[in-house]
């Protein structure tokens, strides 16, 4: 949580940690699906961020950052109260970054280190003369950088290098610059969301007539404004004076008691890289998973892609086929087996018993999509894709788009896989097929028996011996009822059973076409909807994230 204090607002470290750690888990979510260019600064906030809360945290880092001329050298020697930096009249005089540190510098060394500054260039500011004179400072780390409108390009770098690693800038101006555009646009209106940690001085006042000091400071105060910087102390300093230097050393003072700017300063980084994240992130969530209408579009498309249509007509026609075989006219039903079975032909599940077992794991003969078909199915998977991403922002539809399409070229393997392993309800012979067809054998052999018994009695008619008495049934032989008998028992058994083979054939092939679409489904969840998913709920997971890391 933050408090007000002293004008300013205390930051409490370990909601700062855990804002930290919000934001780390945002990057974890969007890896991979946000470009990298766009994550380079919220990568170095989270590092630069780690490194200085393991670093000293009794020491505060302040830099002072001028345009050349400004007296930012002088004004740093005159706090230090030494001739620490160069001054002189040619441009640029600061080329390097020079520290001065109020007390033990062991403590502060880690710290230069990190932000850079050489050891040659490290200066303490402890004296036994100075008593107690200087004990309100210890812990104070005051740095001169270079020039920020240095000729020199690498001194322009190293200033940008150090703005970003420094707890709070003192931004020295003086009368004659101080509405100078680079300094405001370039620098001043970028540090609006660190206002805590800023503080502008406008050095050389003694330059200025008495009367002329609150105007320019009231105009530098409009400036400011301008610029986003609303409330940041704004003190004039003399540089040659010491009784010019109360206020700014006041302020320091009272940024070195309360510890405060290190936290601020980070919280600050954090809130400016939020902002900048939460365009990739839309104030609702997407939908939770792809709609019911897009799933099952895409279960239509896989299916035509994989041949459903073909594999469940050809069990229709392996049904009629073997039904026929089973209940027909015994006498007649070899030659049907002649006629290949559909099913076997496209080496699928239910091929007949004598089917090879390699046909059930083995790459199916289901013909290979249409064109038309592939475009419907590329189609379909679009549509999952853009229904899924409407409502998210720039690029997570791209990233929703890639990961539909990710497993395109497994599909078709993995479609051909589902169909053979798919149980078509084919293996297994219907209880009434054995009855009808029993009842076929069983008149076919009434009708054989006829028939051998009218061939015995012509028999011994051909060789005289006495002629065999056929019982009668009203006028007509027996044995001729039994052979016309069975034979058209026969046929009307076959006529009655040709209806009800119709109507199953219907019925295993809808059965089938279920399994079928269930399979596929499978597949299309597996490789299409399963991946959406997954960006969809790190979509989730990075909202959420930048979500707490904006808390606090």
């Amino acid at each position: 949580m933050r408090e007000t204090f002293r004008g300013g607002q205390r930051v409490d470290p370990d909601v700062l940690i855990a804002r930290l750690q919000a934001l780390q888990r945002f990057l974890g979510a969007v890896d991979g699906q946000v470009p990298d260019a766009e994550l380079v600064a919220a990568h170095t906030v989270v590092e630069r961020a780690g490194t200085r809360l393991a670093l000293s945290g009794h020491h505060t880092v302040v830099a002072l950052a001028g345009a050349t001329g400004s007296g930012k050298s002088s004004l740093f020697n005159a706090l230090a109260r030494l001739d620490l930096s160069p001054v002189g009249v040619r441009r640029p005089t600061t080329g390097v970054a020079h520290a001065c540190v109020w007390g033990q510098l062991d403590g502060a060394s880690r710290l230069l280190d990190w932000i850079g500054v050489l050891p040659r260039h490290r200066f303490v500011r402890e004296s036994p003369l100075d008593g107690d004179d200087e004990s309100t400072l210890h812990g104070l780390v005051l740095l001169d950088l270079p020039d920020f409108d240095s000729v020199q390009r690498t001194h322009r770098l190293e200033v940008d290098r150090l703005l970003g690693l420094v707890d709070l800038v003192v931004w020295v101006v003086d009368p004659q610059k101080y509405a100078d555009r680079v300094i405001h646009t370039s620098y001043l209106r970028e540090f609006h969301r660190h206002r805590d940690v800023t503080v502008v001085v406008l050095n050389q006042a003694d330059r200025l007539p008495p009367a002329e000091l609150p105007r320019v400071l009231g105009d530098l105060r409009r400036l400011l404004d301008a610029d986003g910087l609303e409330g940041v102390p704004l003190l004039p300093t003399v540089a040659v004076d010491p009784a010019g230097l109360d206020g700014l050393r006041a302020e320091l003072e009272r940024t070195v008691a309360e510890r405060q700017a290190a936290l601020r300063r980070l919280a600050g980084d954090v809130d400016a890289v939020v902002a900048g994240l939460d365009p990739l992130v839309g104030p609702e969530p997407p939908r939770t998973r792809p709609g019911d209408a897009s799933a099952r579009e895409l279960t239509t498309a896989l299916a035509g892609a994989a041949g459903v249509p073909t594999v469940a007509e050809a069990v229709e026609g392996a049904y009629r086929h073997r039904a026929v075989g089973s209940t027909g006219w015994p006498l007649v039903r070899g030659w049907r087996k002649l006629r290949p079975d559909p099913l076997r032909r496209l080496h699928l599940p239910g091929g007949g018993a004598d089917a090879p077992a390699e046909s059930l794991v083995a790459a199916t003969s289901v013909p290979d999509p249409t064109a038309a078909q592939r475009s419907a199915l590329n189609l379909a998977i679009r549509a999952v894709a853009d229904r899924s991403a409407a409502d998210l922002p720039a690029p997570w539809p791209a990233a929703v788009i890639a990961a539909a399409r990710s497993r395109l070229a497994d599909l078709p393997d993995a479609l051909d896989h589902a169909v053979a392993a798919t149980d078509l309800g084919m293996d297994r012979r219907p209880t009434w097929w054995r009855v009808v067809g029993a009842l076929q054998w069983l008149v076919t052999l009434a009708a054989l028996g006829g028939l051998a018994w009218l061939v015995l009695g012509y028999a011994l008619r051909i060789l005289g011996l006495p002629a065999l008495d056929y019982p009668e049934l009203g006028e007509v032989p027996w044995p001729t009822v039994l052979l016309l008998g069975g034979l058209l028992a026969g046929l009307l058994v076959a006529a009655l059973t040709r209806p009800v083979i119709r109507w199953a054939a219907r019925r295993a092939r809808r059965r089938a076409e279920h399994r079928l679409l269930t399979s596929v489904g499978s597949v299309g969840e597996k490789h299409v909807l399963n991946p959406v998913w997954a960006v969809l709920a790190r979509y989730g997971e990075a909202r959420e994230a930048l979500r707490e890391a904006a808390r606090g």
